[in-house]
């Protein structure tokens, strides 16, 4: 009793680390969003519709490096642990941040976008590392860490970024704070971060499963998850609707300023906070793996529509409340698919969600962007700015009838 009392113990200073680290790095994240628009338009002299499109390149850039080097690493990961896997990339964040802050042009920043996607995996092995240190019945309440150190970074991010461009820093001086906690965060972590990969869970390393074609393979040998697997992209290229446009959006439609879009985001990062961090481990547990599904993804489509429709700015903070909930969709998606995952092919299983993210976040971006910056240009015969959110909700009204089907077979006793 005392020995499992106390690797439970373990088990949460080691969640509490994770959480630490990943709340770092969205904290870094969080304070270049709000100024990016003004950093693009500063940099071509174009429009906040060409300023759009180069962000969305931007993004697709970061996500094609990761969409391809995800899976080494994840698959690294299962033969040499997570620690050093994180860590490097943790290192990898920091370079880019001073790389992208001395960039002088646009291709600059891609060459630094570049970099950062190569070893943007601390994501997909801090959710290994979740999987090695959770039971099966805790993963997807777990995997909600994730979602909450987004929260709370996009809390005091966007906070950090605006307090910077009120002092009257320039643009540029976010991308070196940034920089300074991603250095920070290597070093906590080089002190403090134990491995979580037990020795009798070490794979040696393939490269036939150290691809990304090869590990989307790998996620079809289980039944689970090769039939969530469409269902996920659907969700996640969604949601790029909200991810690629916000600081454009809000711009154009309602006139916000940066110090607007900041706060915004802060509370967009409070919901999510809220929810994934705090309720969704009542709820999911509660409603069960596949109720949540659901009703995460119908609130999804509710926030999506809303977003489109909103004529005001207090509708899109009205909206959050809604959407935010709709964040349990994703971590019971996961939640179902790890637990029909072996314990030694977690690294792998990550990696392989990892990819399908990345991959999604090379159409996302470039569609959502795409699409507002389309109908965000007054001199078309259609002025509608919310395009993206309405083809956002089309995606997840099409995932939901998937899920319905194919989760009413009750393919997995654990959904």
């Amino acid at each position: 009793m005392n020995e499992n009392t106390n690797m439970e113990k373990k088990n949460n200073h080691a969640l509490t680390f994770i959480f630490i680290t990943m709340l770092i790095d969205i904290t870094g994240i969080g304070i270049i969003v709000p100024g990016l628009p003004d950093l693009l338009k500063n940099m071509n002299g174009g429009t906040l519709s060409d300023a759009s499109i180069e962000g969305g390149w931007l993004m697709f850039a970061y996500a094609i490096m990761q969409f391809f080097f995800s899976p080494i690493l994840g698959a690294l990961s299962d033969q040499f642990g997570r620690r050093p896997v994180i860590l490097a990339s943790l290192l990898g964040f920091g370079i880019d941040y001073l790389f992208t802050g001395f960039a002088t042009s646009i291709e600059w920043l891609f060459i630094g976008r570049i970099f950062a996607g190569i070893f943007g995996a601390s994501f997909s092995t801090a959710g290994a590392y979740i999987a090695d240190v959770s039971p099966p019945e805790k993963r997807a309440q777990n995997f909600g860490l994730i979602g909450a150190a987004f929260g709370i970074g996009f809390i005091l991010g966007p906070i950090i970024g605006s307090l910077i461009a009120q002092m009257g820093f320039n643009e540029r001086v976010p991308f070196f704070v940034a920089a300074g906690l991603a250095f920070l965060n290597f070093i906590y972590g080089y002190i403090v971060l134990p491995e979580s990969l037990k020795t009798e869970n070490i794979r040696k390393f393939e490269w036939s499963r150290a691809n990304p074609f090869g590990t989307l393979k790998q996620l079809f040998k289980y039944k689970s998850t090769a039939t969530l697997v469409l269902p996920y992209i659907l969700l996640s290229v969604g949601g790029y609707a909200t991810q690629s446009t916000w600081a454009y959006y809000t711009r154009e439609k309602f006139d916000w300023s940066t110090k607007d879009v900041a706060l915004s985001l802060s509370f967009v990062g409070l919901m999510a906070a809220v929810v994934q961090g705090g309720l969704s481990r009542k709820i999911i547990p509660s409603l069960g793996l596949t109720k949540s599904i659901y009703l995460g993804l119908i609130l999804n489509i509710i926030g999506m529509i809303c977003f489109g429709l909103a004529n005001t700015g207090w509708m899109m903070y009205a909206t959050t409340i809604i959407a935010s909930f709709g964040g349990i969709a994703a971590a019971a998606l996961q939640g179902v698919m790890s637990n029909a995952i072996p314990p030694n092919a977690q690294g792998e299983f990550r990696g392989g969600i990892t990819s399908i993210m990345s991959l999604t976040a090379i159409i996302g971006p470039l569609l959502m962007s795409s699409l507002f910056a389309y109908f965000s240009n007054k001199t078309n015969s259609i002025y509608l700015p919310g395009a993206p959110f309405y083809v956002g909700a089309a995606l997840m009204i099409i995932c939901l009838l998937i899920v319905l089907k194919v989760l009413s077979k009750k393919i997995d006793k654990v959904a």
